[in-house]
Formats: C-alpha cells, sequence, structure tokens
C-alpha cells in the first residue's frame, strides 16, 4: 500500500515510487486527512479473483460483480426453470445475520424481466456444491416442489408427465473415510432429529427402530466408485428421499465411512484419519505406497491433501421432467404438452462440474477409479 508523499520523501524510496511520487506505508501509520491510498494492480486483480470463488456480500441488494458472478453460475435456463451451479460455502436460506443466501441474491438478480425471482425447488446445505433447482413461475416451482417431496404428490392426469417424473433423479459423488463392506446397495434408514445447547443447535441421528422419536423415513442407494487410496474411497449416492442431511447422516452412521470435510458427524474419524495414516496398496502390483502430492499439482485448500478439507460433496447429475413443455407462458397446464413445443424432449438432464478442491482430490486418485 502506497500513499502520494513530497518530493524531498521520494529520495529514499525506488524508481517506481519516484516516478509516482509514492512512498510505501507501514500498517502502524497513521492515516490524516486527505491522503489518497493507491493499491497495486496485483492486490487489486486478487480481491477480483476472489470475488467469484464466494459470494462476499453483505447487504439485500448484490452489486454488478455478485450479479455477473451469479449469471455464471447458470447452467440451463427456460421459461419455467433455472439450474445452477453452486459453489461451496454459499448458504441456501436468508436468515438473519446471513445476508448473502442464494435465494435472496437469485430472486434479486436472477429474475430476467419476471415480477418475481426463482425460488429453490429443493436445498443443498451450505458447503454442498452441485446443481440447484430453481423455479421461474409459481406453478413450475409448485409441481417441481411436489416431485422433489414426493412423486406421488407430482403425478397429474397426463401420461406422459407420470412418465417423466417416474425418471427423475439426482446422483452425488462424495469422498468418504475408509470403504463401504459392501460395493453397492441401498441404505433404508430413518433419521429424526436432536435439540442440542438448550435448543439453539440440532442434531440429525439415525431414528430408533421403535419408531417413536418422530422418525422420517430416508432411502438412499450407493455405489463404490473404486478401491480405497490414502484411506479414502469415492462413492455415488442417489437419494430417493429428500431428508435434511440425509446423505451425511447414511454415509456416518448407516455405512461408518463419514464424508471427507464433514467433521459434524465424522469428527472422530477425521482425527483418526489424519493422526495414523496407513499406507495403501498399488491396485496392480500389490505394492505398498503412501499417496504423495504429484510435482507441479496446484493444491487449493481445501482438497484431500489439505490439514481441514473442505466437505466432499457435490450434485453431479440430475434428471428432471421438462416443466416447461407442459406449461404455457400465462401458466396454463398443458397434459400432452403445449402446442409448439411437441417436438422438445419429455426429460433433461444436467451435469455439474466438479469444485476445484474435489477436481483437484479427484485427479490425484482417478488413475484407479473403475
Amino acid at each position: 500500500v502506497y500513499t502520494e508523499c513530497s518530493d524531498q520523501e521520494v529520495s529514499a524510496e525506488s524508481i517506481w515510487c519516484r516516478k509516482h511520487h509514492l512512498k510505501k506505508i507501514k500498517h502502524s501509520e497513521v492515516m490524516e486527512p486527505g491522503m489518497r491510498i493507491h493499491l497495486p494492480v496485483s492486490v487489486a486483480e486478487a480481491e477480483i479473483k476472489k470475488r467469484y470463488e464466494t459470494i462476499p456480500t453483505a447487504t439485500l441488494h448484490p452489486n454488478r460483480d455478485e450479479i455477473e458472478y451469479l449469471k455464471r453460475l447458470v447452467i440451463y435456463k427456460d421459461s419455467a426453470i433455472l439450474v445452477l451451479n453452486k459453489p461451496p460455502k454459499v448458504p441456501m436460506k436468508g436468515n438473519l445475520p446471513v445476508h448473502n443466501s442464494m435465494d435472496v441474491l437469485a430472486a434479486a438478480a436472477l429474475s430476467y424481466g419476471n415480477e418475481e425471482g426463482p425460488k429453490l425447488v429443493h436445498r443443498l446445505d451450505r458447503d454442498t456444491s452441485g446443481l440447484l433447482l430453481m423455479g421461474r413461475t409459481r406453478e413450475s416451482f409448485t409441481r417441481l416442489h411436489w416431485l422433489f417431496t414426493s412423486i406421488k404428490l407430482a403425478r397429474t392426469a397426463s401420461q406422459a408427465w407420470n412418465a417423466a417424473c417416474e425418471s427423475y433423479l439426482q446422483r452425488y459423488w462424495a469422498l468418504v473415510i475408509g470403504t463401504p463392506t459392501e460395493s453397492e446397495g441401498i441404505i433404508s434408514a430413518p433419521l429424526t432429529k436432536v435439540l442440542l445447547d438448550d435448543g439453539k443447535a440440532e442434531r440429525v441421528i439415525l431414528a430408533h427402530p421403535s419408531g417413536i422419536d418422530g422418525a422420517q423415513e430416508a432411502v438412499t442407494e450407493y455405489r463404490v466408485m473404486g478401491p480405497t487410496i490414502n484411506g479414502c474411497s469415492w462413492i455415488e449416492l442417489r437419494p430417493l428421499t429428500g431428508r435434511k442431511h440425509q446423505l451425511r447422516v447414511h454415509c456416518a452412521e448407516a455405512l461408518g465411512t463419514p464424508i471427507v470435510g464433514d467433521y459434524k458427524y465424522g469428527w472422530f474419524v477425521h482425527q483418526r484419519w489424519k493422526q495414523n495414516p496407513q499406507p495403501d496398496f498399488e491396485p496392480f502390483t500389490g505394492e505398498p505406497y503412501k499417496l504423495r502430492r504429484p510435482e507441479g499439482l496446484e493444491v487449493q485448500k481445501g482438497s484431500v491433501l489439505s490439514k481441514v478439507p473442505l466437505l466432499h460433496l457435490h450434485c453431479r447429475e440430475m434428471v428432471v421432467p421438462n416443466i416447461a413443455k407442459f406449461l404455457s407462458n400465462t401458466g396454463e397446464w398443458h397434459d400432452n404438452g403445449t402446442p409448439w413445443s411437441k417436438e422438445k424432449p419429455n426429460l433433461l438432464r444436467f451435469i455439474a462440474p466438479l469444485p476445484a478442491h474435489m477436481k483437484i482430490s479427484w485427479n490425484i486418485m482417478s488413475s484407479y477409479l473403475v
């Protein structure tokens, strides 16, 4: 950081400072009225880049940079829906003192001329990344919200729509500590909530088999994607119900393999994993080895090689009915699709690339994935 200075002071500074009549200031110097601060271009560029890694706003009105940032997250848009690739560390629902939530910012920045902004059809945890579906109209939001709650609620008299609803799915990729006993299977483990700290916090746990504690049905399909490397395994998860923290609790408590970076449900396993690293074995030669950082790899904070990894849970794939085919611009429902959209598909499929920290972890381990 530099301030303007007099010619007498310039003689002691570098050529660059002399040319611009600036001097370098220390953190302890006191600013005086009228003084100007000049930031080097490199610092300004770093701040701009930082803005696009997470949304830094603290107001209900996003600025131009934040609006551009949100628009860059949109991977699909039609008259009925928006699909975004949500980055990690962005909260979903606004609640004091949280203002920079996805629902508030999207409503302000992604209306695209509509009277109302888009609404969240479903939610992702703050630290979870990936595909996020939003309804652009009341009708599309309501029907898709029913679908995410229960396929039975979403059914209509339309056979085409009902068939599309039956094909709906979400697939997540997660990196877990350890590996499940079975390479694939279905987890059917009801969940319930318990209050902690005099009701100030809550935690989701596996419900008691008796079912008398307000348990909710929770079902998840899973598939192990490869061998255990550095004590971790990549798995694919498909939730068949939509409970809060369902995938995280099912991984940690039902499978016994908490997700990397999930300190809420896997703190003690993380401690053992980091303190007692175990050598792994080459899948083909059987030779023991220890995972090392590949030369030349730019390791971002939060990857599996970090001391404190970020949550490795990403909604990678989504298949949903093409609701814009069944809704007119006025919100009228057409069981057989609108006359002008008969050539459009009944289903839409989306794939979201991994966030930076998971991409690095994937690249490190991907050569052994099957």
